[in-house]
């Protein structure tokens, strides 16, 4: 079963094939994605990696963790699941009920 990595520290120079090829050391990479901004579309600096088995993931843990790519030292570490979080808005905007 895969296992998905959290990358912290990426480098906005780094792209999605570089970070799979560099986590290609540690086994199987099964996807590799960054995270972007929506409206420029530039690297927020952090991602995940999806490796092909436990051993696999954590041999990349491992491996990786505290490591240079692209100039930047990585944070290497499993990922964890989305938690549901209330929507709220904060300050600005015009309210109509005033």
């Amino acid at each position: 079963m895969a296992k998905k990595l959290y990358i912290g520290g990426i480098s906005y120079d780094t792209n999605e094939d570089t970070l799979k090829n560099h986590f290609a050391q540690a086994g199987t990479v099964e996807s590799a994605t960054i995270i972007t901004d929506r409206i420029t579309g530039r690297s927020r600096g952090f991602g995940f990696v999806e490796m092909a088995s436990d051993e696999e993931a954590q041999k990349a843990i491992e491996m990786l963790n505290g490591k240079e790519l692209d100039g930047k030292i990585l944070t290497v570490n499993e990922a964890r699941p989305l938690e549901n979080r209330p929507f709220h808005r904060q300050g600005g905007g015009y309210n109509r009920d005033r």
